[in-house]
């Protein structure tokens, strides 16, 4: 999954624009979040992570790494 598709699964459990997502991220966060600079880093995948992470965070989610389990 991509930071792209990531931050589109959280907009759309959440019945959110993105502009809606870069006013809040900039009201709560330390650096400012424009809809357009947000789509471009989406569009060319450079998306950080802590960013991602961060939206996810603004929205009341986590993400969680779970060990998957082999089978013998």
């Amino acid at each position: 999954m991509t930071a792209r598709e990531f931050v589109k699964i959280l907009l759309a459990k959440e019945c959110m624009t993105l502009k809606e997502l870069a006013q809040v991220a900039s009201e709560k966060g330390d650096k400012k979040f424009s809809p357009d600079g947000l789509s471009h880093k989406m569009r060319l995948g450079t998306l950080r992570f802590d960013d991602a992470e961060f939206f996810a965070k603004l929205l009341g989610y986590e993400i969680v790494l779970k060990k998957i389990q082999e089978e013998n």
